[in-house]
This record gives C-alpha cells, sequence and structure tokens, in this order.
C-alpha cells in the first residue's frame, strides 16, 4: 500500500498531516457523539489526538483526557490535558479508562495496524467503560466523489480519487487556508459490519450500539459489559 504523505507549511507528521492544519479545524460532531457513549464526567483515552481539536471541547464539557500521539509537534498545541508521545499499538498506560477514542477513521488502516490499534482499545477500557470508533461507512468507498467544503475557515477539498484494489480507496485532500495550501495523499480500507464485528470479538469487545443513523459511529464494550 502507499503510504500516506503530506505537504506544506509547517510540520508534517509522519503520516502525513499537518500540525497547522489540525491545529485551525474545529471540533465537529465528536463531542457531541463521545457524550451519547459516555456522559461526563468522565477520564477519555484519545488514539491519536492530533493537535487538541476534539481534546480541547471535551475538556470544556467535563472530561479528563489523556492525549496520545506519536507527534510531538502535534501534542504540543494541547492544553489542559495530559498527553503522551507514542504509537497507538505500542501503548500500554497500565490504567484503564471509563472511554477510549479511535476517531479519525483509524479503524480503516491496513491489517495488522487495524488489530493492534482495537488491542490497544481493549487493554485500557474499563470492564463497565466504552470503546468509541469511528469508520468510514463502507457504502463511501463506492460513492466517493470529488468535493470541495469549507469547515471553520479550512477549505477543504477531495479528488484524485481512485480504487488501487477491492475495498480500498486513494485520494488526495487539499486543505487551503487563506494563500497557504497543504495536500494529504492517503489509501484508507473499507470495514464492513461483519468485519468490525469478527474485529471487536477478537480482542473481548462487542458491539454494543450504533451513535450516529448511517453507521459511521460505534460504541463497543468489554464482552461482559451491559447495554449502556
Amino acid at each position: 500500500m502507499t503510504p500516506a504523505t503530506g505537504s506544506g507549511p509547517g510540520a508534517i507528521t509522519a503520516d502525513g498531516c499537518s500540525v497547522e492544519v489540525y491545529a485551525a479545524l474545529p471540533a465537529g460532531v465528536e463531542p457531541d457523539v463521545v457524550a451519547a457513549a459516555v456522559a461526563p464526567p468522565a477520564w477519555l483515552l484519545e488514539l491519536g489526538a492530533g493537535a487538541g481539536r476534539v481534546t480541547h471541547a471535551l475538556i470544556a464539557r467535563g472530561y479528563q483526557v489523556v492525549a496520545v500521539d506519536d507527534s510531538p509537534e502535534m501534542l504540543a498545541r494541547i492544553t489542559g490535558a495530559e498527553t503522551v508521545v507514542s504509537s497507538i499499538e505500542g501503548l500500554d498506560l497500565g490504567r484503564r479508562f471509563d472511554g477510549v477514542l479511535l476517531c479519525s477513521h483509524l479503524v480503516n488502516s491496513p491489517e495488522p495496524q487495524r488489530d493492534a490499534f482495537v488491542a490497544t482499545c481493549a487493554r485500557h477500557v474499563a470492564g463497565d467503560g466504552c470503546v468509541v470508533i469511528e469508520r468510514h461507512e463502507p457504502a463511501w468507498f463506492d460513492e466517493a466523489e470529488a468535493v470541495t467544503v469549507e469547515v471553520g475557515g479550512v477549505v477543504m477539498s477531495l479528488g484524485e480519487i481512485g480504487h488501487p484494489a477491492a475495498g480500498k480507496l486513494s485520494a488526495v485532500m487539499t486543505y487551503r487556508i487563506g494563500d497557504q495550501t497543504w495536500t494529504h495523499r492517503f489509501t484508507t480500507e473499507c470495514v464492513d459490519d461483519a468485519q468490525i464485528a469478527a474485529l471487536l470479538d477478537r480482542h473481548g469487545l462487542r458491539f454494543d450500539r450504533w451513535l450516529d443513523p448511517v453507521g459511521r459511529w460505534i460504541r463497543a464494550v468489554p464482552m461482559s459489559a451491559g447495554s449502556a
């Protein structure tokens, strides 16, 4: 698989993401989704926290957050949370959390990385806690089209869409803030409902419920837990 790459002003992470762009983007729907899965006050482990786009909104809602990312430049933008510089798959804090967040479509990473990400979630979720997972909707892999939107002053354009293999999509996202431009070239893999169920099962987790009407957000819990 072609590795993700990025370009533009300022620091670019190993997976091609711009620190400046992620620091500028607003939180979006994520805080509402998280609140629907685990109400504050609660301790959250945010995997792949980036520059705090979601972290700061969660703190404002009364959560205690431990933010994990492998980019020190990203984590340097976060205030008010404990930060840990680490890969997701290599993380073992020896602690359990009310909620573990695997957002930003990280579950659409290729194997074996995907399995390692969910193993980290299982390793850190409390027995009565939950894991919140964001995936690309499976239908998007067939229906994705070039599009431009503006979010919080950041103009984002998805283009150069391709299908290098069955169940895979490659594309380039271009970001513009004023007269500055960044690009992020990536490849992502479809994870359907059956694959999600099997993935969770391998790590002692189970699907609990959808957190949205289109099947993008998933609430998972330890096998022994009841539904919230």
